[in-house]
């Protein structure tokens, strides 16, 4: 007499589910691998994107320090080169204040950003 037990222990139906259950654990093994890429390049990206800005930064300080005493020399004055400088600054900030509608930047965004997760897969469809 065979029991319904005794037709789902072939070595063919081991076999499916060992190949079933190594494939799901590599399966998962590649996705654990492609997440911890993928944090890396954010990570190096956000490291060279920060030392990026802050040696610009250190650029436009200097820069802005030499402006300054240059107009202060141009002018023969210990402070107008600077109170240029500032005021020069001071229009650039009203100027982003009230003329640059966030939108702008949002659309620079949206191009940046555009089809980056279809581009970075690499599964065929």
């Amino acid at each position: 007499m065979v029991t319904d037990d005794d037709t789902s222990k072939t070595p063919r139906n081991d076999n499916l589910i060992s190949n079933l259950t190594g494939y799901l654990d590599t399966r998962i093994d590649l996705v654990r691998l492609e997440l911890q890429e993928k944090v890396k390049s954010i990570l190096v990206s956000t490291v060279h994107g920060v030392m990026l800005a802050l040696l610009g930064l250190f650029f436009l300080i200097f820069l802005s320090i030499f402006a300054g005493l240059a107009l202060n020399d141009a002018l023969d004055s210990h402070f107008w080169g600077f109170g240029i400088v500032a005021g020069f600054y001071l229009l650039l900030l009203v100027l982003v204040l009230l003329g640059v509608d966030k939108a702008a930047f949002q659309g620079v965004a949206n191009n940046l950003m555009k089809d980056t997760i279809y581009k970075s897969d690499k599964r065929q469809a």
